[in-house]
């Protein structure tokens, strides 16, 4: 019987499991992610949750449908053997699934089986993954470390596995995550997918008693910690939608929302820092389900500049702002130079537009200049494209002024140049009431194109100033006030979900400074 794979995303006749995961491309029939989500297997994580609250009808569906996948997915064929890290993904959440339930030290048979399945598909591909400088190498050597250690007295070669997993989250620590903890991937949402790997890795270590990770992998996790509680909005538990953003959630122990951040935070601060990060609330939930003591109370989040990733991140009670600027030692997938997202009391005034979709048809703008609160040069990307996720002609920083504080303000600046000769520094000052942006752009260009992506709200034009509600933007040009055009942009916060938002652009054909005033 030949099993085919409908995938929602997509009308294109899919992959089925008659063939090898080798012999499938890539993109051949639409975003092969649509195939994947539903593989990785965090249903199983819910499900065996509720079971462990007592709910007798879960666990009948939980294993029916485990051993439905498994006869549909026979070994190594079709589309969900294809990648080293869905499986991966498997194998964590199948772990967490029985530790939930108590059953990690008395396994299934099935369960051995499909976890030595898995790891025998991770092992010989780990130097793709590692190749990779991504989180495809941190979760491909999780699974081998936690499922190694799972299977150990299972299977002869479960120590080996574990080790190479050990070694290889010490080495991804000490090659992407920077001192000041900021991550190769430059995205919000792939740092905490490796903060929330590592803080599986870290909690199932100690589950089972097992040797501590160097000291130096410690400090690393410790400081991506401190990195996204920096990036976090205290209000909401959201944070900038900055970077690639594929929908990826590790182990989803709570009943919180996709881009609620807080579980993961609190769960990686008190392992890594022994910290409380926001005192009791759901976000605690994994703590408890994983038997992690609580930290003890630390201080919130301030305003700091992460040189080593290119982030100015700026705090004025409970406003957020955050600067990107493009200092790259990995690749960029995101052509974002001196983008500004700002939040106000929860609500996230400038914003990213996201990503969208990896494949789909004008998917590919969303990680573009124009897609991004900045400067567009004659209506060019800041960054050559190579290839779907590839830029070329890194553009580099300089006139870095790292954050700083001013009476009630804060500030801090940064200015790059394109290999056009065109030439972008931003200032940014934070106050109690709002945010000044000065733009200065200078060098060879015809036309610069200022963008702000705005809130969804009723926003009109009063006189010079466009208003929604209590907030306002304006826009002067060499101290003389213009009015900026209003239209509607796309943003996407979920992976596949797109939607309008305004838009208030300003565009000059002159050297010129442009000063931009957002009030609350």
């Amino acid at each position: 019987m030949t099993v085919t794979f409908p995938n929602p995303f997509s009308n294109m006749v899919q992959p089925d499991a008659s063939r090898d995961w080798w012999r499938i491309p890539d993109f051949g029939a639409g975003d092969i992610k649509g195939l994947w989500e539903l593989s990785r297997f965090d249903w199983a994580v819910a499900w065996a949750s509720c079971a462990a609250h007592g709910d007798a009808d879960v666990l009948p569906r939980l294993n029916a449908w485990i051993a439905d996948w498994a006869t549909s997915n026979p070994p190594y064929k079709g589309p969900n053997w294809k990648c080293g890290q869905e499986a991966a993904i498997r194998v964590m959440h199948l772990v967490v699934a029985a530790w939930v339930l108590r059953q990690d030290h008395a396994p299934e048979p099935g369960l051995v089986a499909l976890l030595r399945t898995h790891l025998q598909r991770i092992a010989p591909t780990m130097s793709y993954a590692i190749g990779q400088q991504n989180n495809h190498g941190t979760s491909e050597a999780a699974a081998l470390f936690i499922g190694g250690s799972f299977l150990a007295g299972h299977d002869a070669r479960a120590d080996a596995w574990a080790r190479k997993g050990r070694r290889w989250l010490e080495d991804r620590a000490r090659t992407l995550i920077e001192s000041d903890g900021s991550f190769s991937q430059y995205s919000v949402t792939y740092h905490r997918l490796m903060v929330d790997t590592y803080a599986l890795a870290e909690a199932w270590r100690c589950h089972r008693g097992l040797p501590a990770f160097t000291p130096r992998l410690r400090a690393r996790l410790a400081a991506a910690t401190r990195w996204l509680d920096a990036m976090c909005d205290r209000t909401t538990g959201d944070a900038p939608n900055i970077g690639a953003n594929d929908g990826a959630r590790l182990v989803p122990l709570t009943d919180s929302g996709f881009r609620d951040f807080r579980p993961s935070i609190q769960l990686a601060a008190a392992l890594f820092e022994g910290r409380d990060a926001f005192g009791d609330g759901p976000w605690t939930s994994p703590l408890r389900w994983l038997s992690v003591p609580d930290g003890s109370a630390g201080a919130s989040a301030g305003s700091a500049t992460f040189g080593d990733g290119g982030y100015h991140v700026l705090r004025n009670g409970q406003s957020l702002a955050v600067m990107r600027f493009p200092r790259f030692r990995f690749r960029p997938s995101q052509a974002d130079a001196l983008h500004v997202d700002l939040w106000h009391e929860g609500v996230n005034l400038l914003r990213d537009a996201g990503t969208y979709s990896y494949n789909a048809d004008g998917a590919e703008w969303f990680a573009g200049t124009s897609a991004h609160n900045t400067v567009e040069f004659d209506g060019r990307d800041q960054m050559p494209r190579l290839g779907r996720f590839l830029f070329g002609d890194w553009i580099g920083v300089d006139s870095v002024e790292t954050v700083r504080e001013h009476g009630r303000n804060v500030t801090a600046a940064a200015a790059c140049g394109d290999a056009h000769g065109a030439r972008h520094r931003r200032e940014i000052t934070l106050g109690p009431d709002g945010l000044i942006c000065r733009d200065t752009v200078s060098g060879r260009f015809r036309e610069a194109c200022l963008r702000w992506r705005l809130a969804p709200g009723d926003w009109t034009q009063d006189g010079h100033i466009l208003r929604a509600g209590r907030f306002a933007v304006s826009v002067e040009i060499d101290g003389v006030p213009v009015t900026p055009t209003l239209g509607t942009t796309t943003e996407s916060r979920h992976y596949q979900q797109k939607s309008e938002i305004p838009l208030a652009t300003v565009t000059v054909s002159r050297p010129a400074a442009l000063v931009t005033k957002v009030t609350f």
